[in-house]
């Protein structure tokens, strides 16, 4: 079992995070979200890396690249739906898959001329009609709801990749957000000295970097099952999205302590990281519900580990 990404994809995960500095970086979020019409912008940048001639389903680098990409994104708070695109089904010709829970069914795809397709957690897989917003960019962080129209139930070996991926974006903020904290710690003085000399904030930013690292080792073991068309790729998919969920509670919570007031204030790129990745937090289940459906299909078996022969089971 090798779970380190390639040097290919490492390399094209830099890229991308030089190319979206180079197009603004965090002023990407705060204009679009000023004029939603600019989310666009991110497509075009993101097209002249070849990102949407990702092929992830049928090349283990792509799907490699794809996940380092999603990082990248995340990094930046990159207002647009890059996991979602990435996951799109082979077999339909849309523009992208998002995953959807049964009841109010919704996705961060407001202001886009896309075209969707859904698969909920069930499998059954649905054409999607994009709902006007209810809200503005700034209230909603571009989530708006779906109409689903049901289209069959072959969408159970979407599911894991269309997991996974937005666990790799929420990785790249989780990321973001601990070297924006470290660095806030380093500059920012009480009672004389700077605060990372303080043992209970270094003990605070252990924890968050423990929670990161470990979302990093799950989210390669997750992509390794993928590639390897594991039995138990769902499975390990639910896992990896129940730590993430679990971690970035934690990272957060960190984060917004050490920052203080200023990590609320606009001014602030850990801000516009919180609030962005409440929908990847939210949907398509919530950190309860997501363990409870891991623990359904679990059952008593368990999950097979990082550290278990990859064919018991």
């Amino acid at each position: 079992m090798t779970i380190e990404l390639c040097a290919e994809a490492t390399e094209y995960g830099k890229q991308a995070v030089r190319a979206l500095r180079a197009a603004g970086g965090d002023e990407l979020v705060r204009w679009a979200e000023r004029e939603p019409a600019r989310r666009a912008l991110v497509a075009t940048v993101l097209g002249e890396l070849g990102a949407w001639e990702l092929e992830p389903r049928r090349d283990p680098v792509e799907l490699e690249a794809a996940a380092a990409l999603c990082r990248s994104t995340g990094y930046w708070a990159t207002p647009y739906p890059v996991a979602e695109r990435l996951a799109r089904p082979v077999d339909s010709d849309v523009d992208g898959l998002v995953v959807v829970s049964d009841d109010e069914p919704a996705a961060a795809v407001a202001h886009l001329d896309l075209r969707w397709a859904a698969v909920t957690l069930d499998g059954s897989r649905g054409s999607v009609v994009v709902r006007p917003p209810g809200a503005s960019a700034r209230e909603s962080a571009f989530v708006t709801a779906l109409e689903v129209s049901p289209v069959d139930t072959g969408g159970g070996a979407d599911l894991a990749l269309a997991l996974v991926l937005p666990c790799w974006t929420l990785l790249g903020m989780l990321d973001r957000a601990v070297e924006l904290t470290r660095a806030h710690v380093l500059v920012r003085e009480q009672f004389g000295k700077p605060l990372a000399e303080f043992q209970s904030v270094q003990f605070q930013l252990t924890d968050a970097e423990v929670e990161r690292r470990g979302v990093d080792m799950l989210a390669r073991y997750a992509l390794w099952s993928i590639q390897a068309e594991h039995g138990d790729a769902l499975i390990d998919a639910l896992a990896l999205r129940s730590a993430t969920l679990e971690a970035a509670e934690a990272v957060f919570r960190v984060a917004h302590q050490l920052h203080g007031a200023l990590g609320f204030c606009d001014e602030s790129p850990l801000s516009w990281l919180s609030r962005y990745s409440l929908p990847l937090r939210r949907l398509p289940l919530g950190s309860v519900a997501t363990e409870d459906l891991l623990a359904r299909l679990a059952g008593r078996r368990g999950l097979t580990g990082l550290f278990s022969d990859p064919g018991e089971g």
